[in-house]
């Protein structure tokens, strides 16, 4: 019988709770890891640690743990609590991120803070937490960037500037950490059916969450074909970049996204 690929190996994936850190740690599981999970959303971690402890053909353990990325202290506590649950840290997985949108002269100080601390500042400081771990098993990162972190998005400048953020301390991380055989890369998928979309729909749709998703699905290139991302498909690359096999890949900014970047 073949070795699951990730057998022994421990990942830590914030934003466990939302679509691609579930999913995510769904994969990691099924090849063996020790995953531990973490979210600032009880509900959530709790509700996917029952489905993913319940699922069958799962080789791997689980652990959760209610984290706020936009905190240093619980940053460390998680990294902490995951080597002591597991003796070691292999991967570093960041999907936890906020969403906002508007026109930027109505946007606030509060709502620039909350997406800057989430999404930049939450996946800076959990990698430099892990970083002394992952040098000890020469380990990887995998960031959760986005589209608008590779160009505008009209409505979004908070959000893709924090997005850009992630890509540029994507690269400038890998080069630091490259000596000592630790990875880092960035993955950028265009819209993810997931709550965090739903959220925007139901936020910012107007009351038309349904002609909200039809507007974002108008600008991909597949034209009436065009259909969202879904997060097992996020999680498949997440997984190959953690891999062996990916190696020689690192400080890269992978795009997912039906080819909505390609026309750069």
């Amino acid at each position: 019988m073949e070795t699951p690929a990730y057998q022994g190996k421990v990942v830590l994936i914030t934003g466990g709770g939302g679509g691609v850190g579930a999913a995510t740690a769904t994969r990691f599981l099924s090849e063996g890891a020790h995953v531990m999970l973490t979210d600032i959303n009880v509900r959530g971690l709790e509700e996917t640690r029952k489905r993913l402890s319940a699922r069958e053909g799962t080789t791997g353990t689980i652990a959760t743990l209610v984290s706020d990325v936009t905190r240093v202290s619980d940053c460390e506590k998680s990294v902490t609590r995951t080597v002591q649950q597991f003796g070691r840290l292999d991967v570093l997985v960041n999907t936890a991120g906020v969403w906002v949108e508007g026109d930027s002269h109505l946007s606030t100080e509060k709502e620039w803070d909350r997406v800057m601390d989430v999404n930049l500042k939450g996946t800076y400081f959990m990698c430099s937490r892990a970083i002394p771990e992952l040098k000890k098993t020469t380990g990887c990162i995998v960031n959760l960037s986005s589209d608008a972190g590779v160009l505008g998005d009209k409505g979004a400048a908070i959000y893709c500037a924090s997005k850009g953020g992630v890509n540029l301390l994507t690269k400038a991380l890998a080069i630091e950490l490259a000596p000592d055989q630790v990875r880092v890369n960035a993955v950028c998928p265009s819209d993810i059916m997931s709550p965090m979309l739903q959220y925007q729909a139901d936020t910012y749709g107007g009351g038309d969450p349904e002609g909200y998703f039809k507007d974002l699905l108008a600008r991909y290139p597949q034209g009436e074909k065009a259909r969202f991302i879904i997060p097992e498909e996020v999680a498949s690359l997440i997984l190959y970049l953690a891999s062996d096999q990916a190696r020689p890949i690192t400080g890269a900014t992978l795009s997912i996204d039906y080819g909505s970047t390609a026309r750069l």
